[in-house]
């Protein structure tokens, strides 16, 4: 895309060259704006093209360059050519410039910068993206937070790109965590308190057997026997195990509804507690099972009897491990979805876990086990309301909307909102997701309670700011104005390095869509509120003559667009007041 504009020097360009337009449209990219000096609004890196010529006895880059831009000319949509650091650099025809970002953006709405020549050619996959993952009868822990945010951007990015994507929450429903839980509620649980508060319940109950288990081995023992009998289908067991994940996956669901994230498919360790014992025996078959001296069964994946390589696959009781259950839930995925692509979304402390059971998969001879992927990412430290040490999710969602709601009763405009909770919690998520995604997913980092709530500066508050801003002034002046438009009304620098902003939306998503991290476009869109907020300033629409006033309005109307595509890949909804 870059409104056809990359395309159109290609075809120039592979004229010269002698070589395919489709294998120089990467080598071409938009140029980030400079607040020092006005840029070229596309560049075509030397370096890259150079890559893709196996002539080895090149001359010096900066020559090549030179000798390039010499051979090519200004046409209706290129107004000048210049040479750069070891790139040839391009500016578009401004009035062409103007009125093809802001047609293009309008006509494509939602699918701008998606209907890019950079998404072309690309096969639509099934994709897979298993996110979150919370342990069942327990309360929603604040750890989970990042899993869930991460793979619902990942599974919205990949569906607008057009792909077919099953979103899977593999619940921790089974294990011997169970078997715990189930001898603590027959000694300290309550049927009434069950049923009113049940995660609070169960977690207390569970903090309270582990003590006793740790002090007494009678009740590590009958933990023990609990989780035999729920892999050996006791009715009994099975029915207050059934009745804790139903409880827990309610509770799940009403805090998945706050944090505007869906699942297709909620599965869990407990489905493959049969298929696991197929997975074994299947091992054993190839021969790749390995008995220990404490009856434990094992894979050795080096094959030399390395300790790091080695995975344990089943307890000495015959009971199955996570390992055991995580191959069996990927071949009954490849089997049900047929799968392109499947993407596991955990903390980095998975990642050996990841790897044997990915490597298991290709000895098992599951060739694959190539198209399953670990996004791993960091841990957040220091998350705490103020009553403490933050546990839960849900504490942390009341707080925010809480703090949220504090910082907009001293605005004006809050008196007129129709509902003043569900807006403070609009704001406060995409602060909170502003600030998870604005460095590298693999990065630890700090939590800070007044960063996030800064409504200037780099925060999810200040691009709702931003949104609602420029939604109020459609409402203020829109319908008159946004008929026709003349393009010779937007040649401000500050027009200028909006419209040159917009055309780059293409490959930030082609670069997030590559590596998954979502710090491009939360990058992208702050620079693009902060570009709104200058020109807001400089750009007036009240009292403007009624063309200069319309093509403002369209302007700001493309940017408004522009920021609510990328806040809602995100995970954030736009506000429209705050």
């Amino acid at each position: 895309m870059a409104c056809g504009f990359r395309r159109a020097i290609a075809s120039q360009l592979s004229r010269v060259l002698n070589l395919p337009p489709e294998n120089l449209i990467t080598s071409i990219s938009a140029v980030p704006i400079s607040q020092k000096e006005e840029v070229a609004d596309f560049q075509l890196s030397v370096d890259s093209l150079l890559e893709k010529d196996n002539d080895h006895s090149r001359p010096d880059i900066q020559v090549q360059a030179k000798r390039l831009a010499e051979k090519l000319r200004c046409d209706t949509v290129v107004s000048e050519i210049s040479t750069g650091q070891r790139t040839v650099n391009f500016k578009i025809n401004r009035e062409l410039l103007t009125k093809t970002v802001l047609q293009q953006v309008i006509e494509d709405g939602s699918k701008y910068g998606l209907k890019s020549e950079l998404f072309s050619g690309l096969p639509q996959k099934k994709i897979v993206v298993e996110f979150s993952s919370p342990n069942v009868a327990k309360k929603f822990h604040v750890g989970h937070l990042r899993s869930t945010i991460i793979g619902n951007f990942i599974a919205n990015l990949k569906e607008a790109l057009g792909h077919q994507v099953i979103r899977i929450n593999y619940l921790g429903d089974w294990g011997m965590q169970f078997g715990l839980l189930g001898t603590g509620f027959q000694l300290f649980g309550y049927e009434e308190k069950l049923q009113s508060n049940p995660l609070q319940h169960l977690f207390e109950v569970y903090v309270q057997v582990n003590k006793e288990a740790a002090d007494d081995k009678s009740v590590a023992k009958a933990a023990q026997e609990f989780f035999q009998r729920l892999e050996l289908g006791d009715v009994q067991a099975l029915s207050l195990w059934q009745k804790f994940r139903d409880l827990s996956i309610e509770e799940y669901i009403r805090v998945y509804k706050r944090l505007g994230v869906y699942f297709d498919e909620y599965s869990g360790e407990s489905f493959y507690r049969e298929k696991s014992q197929e997975v074994l025996k299947l091992l054993e078959s190839k021969g790749l099972l390995l008995k220990t001296i404490k009856g434990t069964a094992v894979v050795d994946l080096s094959g030399n009897g390395d300790p790091s390589s080695i995975c344990t696959v089943m307890r000495s009781d015959g009971t199955s491990l996570y390992a055991t259950r995580d191959l069996a839930a990927a071949i009954d995925r490849m089997d049900k979805y047929n799968f392109d692509t499947m993407i596991y979304v955990t903390d980095k402390g998975q990642k050996k876990h990841f790897q044997q059971v990915f490597q298991m998969l290709k000895i098992m001879g599951y060739d694959w086990a190539e198209r399953c992927q670990h996004v791993p990412f960091g841990v957040v430290q220091g998350m705490k309301t103020r009553r403490g040490d933050v546990t839960f999710l849900e504490d942390v969602l009341n707080e925010i909307q809480l703090r949220m709601l504090q910082n907009m009763a001293s605005i004006k405009t809050t008196k007129e909102l129709k509902n003043p909770q569900e807006t403070a919690e609009r704001v406060g998520l995409a602060a909170l997701i502003i600030q998870d995604f604005k460095g590298l997913l693999l990065t630890d980092y700090k939590f800070s309670w007044d960063r996030v709530f800064q409504s200037r500066g780099d925060t999810g508050v200040f691009l709702q700011y931003t949104h609602a801003r420029l939604h109020s002034l459609e409402e203020t002046f829109g319908c008159g104005y946004l008929n026709d438009f003349n393009t010779a009304c937007l040649q401000e620098p500050q027009s200028v390095s909006i419209l040159q902003h917009l055309l780059r939306f293409d490959e930030v998503l082609y670069k997030s869509s590559q590596d998954f991290q979502p710090r491009h476009i939360v990058s992208y869109l702050l620079t693009l509120s902060h570009l709104a907020a200058v020109a807001h300033k400089t750009l007036q629409i009240k009292d403007s003559p009624p063309e200069v006033a319309g093509a403002r309005l369209h302007l700001f109307k493309a940017v408004r667009s522009v920021l609510a595509n990328g806040m809602k890949l995100l995970g954030i909804t736009p506000v429209c007041r705050m």
